[in-house]
């Protein structure tokens, strides 16, 4: 989960790492206000979950509140990358000497995790990494012993760190990693580090990247989420339990396990090519237990997606035999029907595995609704994309 600007500042702040948390605002007018209750020169900021927002024209420096007013009404609203701002972050400009970058993150190729540090941070990082990798400290760090004060140290001058603050930097380095441990956070970033004209150490700009799969250990992760951009589809999902993510296409997916889920969206996404680039509208895994009230809770949160043309209901019966799915593909429909938002899609279904041949004739007996059957995956999918596209 990325978090914006202003949460991971909030972080920082709480781990000891000295930042400016300043305040998140929604509209010019506070803006304006909160510039006003700073007293000083101030940044606005938009927050937005992209790097590049100062080449986009996303921060800017405002000398009084009526500028800030100013400012906060040009960023608001503005396009960054595909993301939109709807908040700005209003925080005190500082007197800045130098600009430095330090992060940790897990390295996935090596199964370890690194230190990344510069001397030459700010806006244009990726250029220096780029064209003067020379300037770019990458250190190993062993998950055994982490980030002492000899190590942060070693980063610190590494990085090329000016001798009169190596020692202060090194310090808030520490301070990064107990937070990248203690967060279960697979990135922490700070660009710009800032040395202000009296040599303080500041983190002026921060990133942060948690594990999600550690969540059910933090609680607190929860007030991260922010709940005004995320698809309301998902957060109805999730809150049933299901393992869903929304996608852009017509063929609503349903199927048992996440490789044939996996595979079921690249079979559709190639029959739909011959349909005018029908693609999958969902990633939906209802796991092992394909009960009939967790069949209907599928096909109800992909039936409430208008997107939605088709339904395509791909299982293979293990463990749940397929009659045991047949039969929640039957009473999932009339518990559907029962309701006053049911719309009806056609469905296709293809069952394999486990008591197939079962589950495939108390279909055709109950005969529901607008249900398909079809025998292979392929067939089955071409007929999901034809049903979508439009076509009889």
């Amino acid at each position: 989960m990325d978090l914006y600007e202003y949460q991971a500042k909030e972080l920082f702040a709480t781990h000891g790492v000295t930042t400016q948390v300043g305040k998140v605002v929604s509209t010019p007018a506070d803006a304006q206000k909160a510039a006003a209750e700073f007293n000083c020169a101030v940044v606005v900021k938009a927050q937005v979950k992209t790097g590049g927002r100062g080449k986009a024209g996303g921060v800017k420096l405002a000398n009084n509140p009526s500028e800030a007013l100013e400012k906060a009404t040009n960023i608001l609203g503005l396009d960054i990358k595909g993301h939109i701002v709807k908040k700005v972050l209003i925080t005190p400009a500082e007197d800045i000497k130098e600009e430095y970058y330090v992060s940790f993150l897990l390295d996935r190729t090596n199964r370890t995790f690194l230190s990344m540090a510069s001397v030459a941070g700010g806006m244009d990082i990726e250029e220096v990494a780029a064209k003067t990798p020379e300037k770019l400290a990458m250190i190993k760090i062993d998950p055994l012993t982490g980030v002492d004060s000899t190590k942060a140290l070693e980063i610190s001058v590494a990085a090329g760190i000016p001798q009169e603050v190596q020692k202060d930097v090194a310090v808030l380095i520490e301070k990064m990693w107990k937070l990248f441990v203690a967060t279960d956070a697979t990135l922490v970033e700070v660009n710009p580090l800032v040395r202000t004209n009296d040599d303080r150490i500041v983190a002026l700009d921060g990133k942060v990247t948690l594990d999600e799969n550690a969540n059910f250990r933090h609680a607190e992760n929860e007030n991260f989420v922010d709940t005004a951009n995320v698809d309301p589809l998902e957060t109805a999902a999730k809150a049933k339990d299901l393992n869903y993510v929304k996608l852009e296409g017509s063929v609503g997916i349903i199927g048992n396990g996440a490789g044939l889920v996996m595979s079921t969206l690249d079979v559709v996404a190639y029959a739909g090519e011959k349909f005018g680039g029908v693609k999958p509208a969902n990633f939906l895994d209802i796991g092992g237990g394909a009960s009939a009230q967790v069949m209907a809770d599928g096909l109800g949160i992909i039936l409430s997606d208008p997107s939605v043309k088709s339904v395509f209901v791909n299982v293979f019966g293990g463990i749940t035999a397929c009659d045991a799915v047949a039969n929640g593909i039957v009473q999932a429909i009339e518990i559907l029907k029962s309701g006053s938002n049911y719309v009806q899609r056609p469905i296709v279904v293809r069952l394999d595995g486990n008591n197939a041949q079962e589950g495939l004739r108390i279909l055709r007996d109950a005969k529901p609704d607008n249900v398909e059957i079809v025998d292979t995956m392929d067939d089955a999918a071409a007929r999901a994309a034809q049903l979508a596209a439009g076509v009889k």
